[in-house]
């Protein structure tokens, strides 16, 4: 049996393929849309860069709240650059009022910058914005293991849970068994082996007789 998010994804799929892509008396339906992709933790950036653009030809269908948990959707698809699209089609006026979509700009912020402590004290301090929105910390913390998969060889423990948003060292070995990160004695986890993953390539080039003969002809 199909999910709600499914059976939304085909009919929205439809209406967003018509003539009514922009027609506002759809914004309840797409609306409706944003509310099960928080719900059921799936993510549909087309649908949801539509419901923006309906809010910008129709500033007084803007609701925070949807533009909200567009935004938060968008946060959990880094490092894909869906934030920053959905960020350029907000009103500046509604940034910088609105309280919540004001403190999850700031969250974007910190991640897209990599502040991962400071983003998860944050949070913290913000818990209200994220109700409703299944799997956003683990979906940050995907992208955090990302970023340090490609910049880090080792690193402590402790820094690893602070940066996960982890103190209390929960959740760690969940992520270090997903990833294949090993820890030695000393609390250091081992990420990376850069020589492992950079093998030399023995380039060869072939030139036949034509070719050279007609360089040299040229050269004469």
């Amino acid at each position: 049996m199909a999910s709600s998010f499914e059976q939304m994804r085909a009919n929205v799929g439809k209406l967003l393929r018509g003539i009514d892509r922009y027609n506002p008396e759809n914004l309840a339906t797409l609306e409706r849309y944003v509310e099960t992709q928080a719900r059921e933790n799936a993510y549909d950036l087309e649908a949801n860069l539509a419901v923006l653009k309906l809010y910008q030809f129709n500033p007084a269908y803007f609701q925070t709240q949807v533009t909200s948990q567009i935004l938060l959707k968008a946060l959990t698809n880094l490092p894909h650059t869906d934030f920053t699209l959905c960020k350029c089609m907000i009103d500046q006026t509604h940034q910088q009022e609105e309280r919540p979509i004001r403190q999850i700009l700031y969250l974007g912020n910190l991640l897209e910058t990599c502040h991962f402590q400071s983003f998860w004290t944050s949070l913290e301090e913000n818990r209200e914005l994220i109700d409703g929105i299944t799997g956003f910390e683990d979906s940050v913390r995907k992208f955090i293991c990302h970023v340090v998969g490609i910049t880090y060889q080792t690193i402590d423990r402790r820094l690893l849970a602070e940066m996960l948003g982890d103190p209390l060292d929960t959740q760690v070995k969940v992520w270090m068994n997903k990833y294949g990160w090993t820890e030695n004695e000393d609390g250091q986890i081992f990420i990376f082996n850069q020589e492992e993953s950079v093998k030399p390539k023995n380039i060869v080039e072939k030139i036949d007789f034509e070719s050279v003969s007609s360089i040299m002809a040229t050269s004469q």
